[in-house]
């Protein structure tokens, strides 16, 4: 063999070699019968991956947070700070026919330095027929329109004095602060569509430990909560409401610990399309009461009385869509049912007044930068018949996001 034709045979000897020892696979290498390519080799890489549950993907993670600054000129209480007036987490997901969400709230409701983080929905519900909808677990009361409307979207500095009163907020009954919300089981559904599918008529009844969240029934008592309403025309609701039920380990004036009857009920009626929103609502309420609504006082306050009332009425029109609202809300709560405030002698034995009604004058603008970033601001005129000086300003401004 010649020098040259032995230099050759080493050459192809060497480039067999190595093709044959190569880590990684060709990408020119044609689809030859009996030779994988790369793609099928990717694809049956791709098949062998382990395959999450649907109810894994279905599983969707968001939130919300609402900073404030807020300014009041009460006579002998003035203020004006930087709040964080709420944070939320929330995992929604669907588990074949039931949807489920747990969402956790962080807020500064106790005062500066004093947070609270807390579970305030933990729900399941069977969604598979509109017409009836089972709901099981922590959620929002089946009472009022306002109640269970997002805190963002509704628009204000905070729900209405009789929402927060007469609602499960900071209720007039002395239960802690629980958001609108209780822990039971609701039905709900729409029914009777008209020609063109949409459904004229909502229900919603539920049954509910009646002591607010997290938090077990103190006297294996129920509280019955319903709501009815029409649709009419397309984004009109007119409805009614109606809630019965008790309060326990309410403290009489005999030291004795007694369940305590509450009765009430509330008319509502709102107009909400093409970002033009008005609202009205009517609540009246029967039952011993407490004198701080909202802290989990159980001495019954007598002097109060057994009924409370209040309304509002607000308006939010685009003055360009999608970008800049005005705002305007008149609201009153009477914690006694009356206007005027009456004289009581205080637990430290002085007279202070009390029962007065609160009545608010409010106005400003909602800027939205996008659809998750907007900026409010509020005027609101207030005038309080339970002190000696009965009106005073505040003005709010905050800056809410969404994720």
């Amino acid at each position: 063999m010649s020098k040259k034709s032995f230099l050759m045979l080493t050459l192809l000897l060497a480039g067999f070699s190595r093709f044959g020892y190569a880590e990684e696979p060709i990408a020119e290498v044609q689809d030859i019968e009996g030779i994988e390519t790369v793609e099928a080799v990717e694809a049956a890489q791709g098949k062998s991956a382990v395959e999450l549950p649907q109810w894994v993907k279905n599983i969707k993670f968001s939130g919300y947070g609402m900073l404030q600054y807020q300014g009041v000129d009460k006579e002998g209480a003035h203020s004006n700070s930087f709040n964080l007036r709420l944070a939320r987490f929330i995992l929604d997901g669907k588990i074949g026919d039931f949807d489920w969400r747990a969402q956790i709230q962080g807020t500064n409701a106790k005062g500066p330095g004093e947070p609270t983080v807390q579970l305030v929905d933990l729900y399941a519900e069977w969604v598979k027929h509109k017409e009836f909808k089972v709901r099981v677990g922590q959620f929002k009361r089946a009472f009022t329109f306002e109640n269970p409307t997002h805190p963002v979207t509704q628009g204000w500095r905070g729900y209405a004095d009789v929402i927060n009163r007469l609602s499960g907020f900071g209720d007039r009954a002395g239960e802690k602060s629980s958001g609108g919300r209780d822990i039971g089981i609701q039905v709900s559904g729409d029914v009777f569509p008209n020609s063109n599918g949409r459904k004229l008529l909502h229900y919603q009844v539920g049954v509910y430990n009646g002591d607010g969240i997290n938090r077990s029934d103190k006297d294996n008592r129920k509280d019955i909560i319903g709501g009815l309403w029409v649709m009419p025309i397309k984004g009109v609701r007119i409805g009614a409401f109606g809630w019965t039920g008790s309060h326990g380990g309410m403290v009489t004036k005999d030291g004795d610990n007694e369940s305590v009857p509450l009765n009430r009920y509330c008319l509502s009626a709102e107009y909400d399309k093409d970002e033009y929103t008005f609202r009205a609502e009517y609540i009246h309420s029967q039952g011993w009461g407490v004198e701080e609504a909202g802290k989990g006082g159980t001495t019954i306050y007598y002097d109060l009385g057994d009924k409370a009332d209040g309304w509002y009425v607000f308006g939010i029109v685009p003055l360009i869509k999608s970008k800049l609202h005005a705002k305007a809300r008149y609201q009153t709560y009477r914690n006694a049912k009356c206007w005027n405030s009456y004289m009581v002698t205080g637990a430290d034995g002085k007279p202070k007044p009390i029962g007065g009604s609160v009545n608010q004058v409010e106005c400003g603008l909602n800027y939205f930068f996008t659809k998750n970033l907007e900026l409010h601001l509020e005027y609101s005129r207030v005038n309080d018949r339970t002190l000696a000086k009965h009106n005073y300003n505040l003005i709010d401004l905050e800056l809410d996001f969404r994720f």
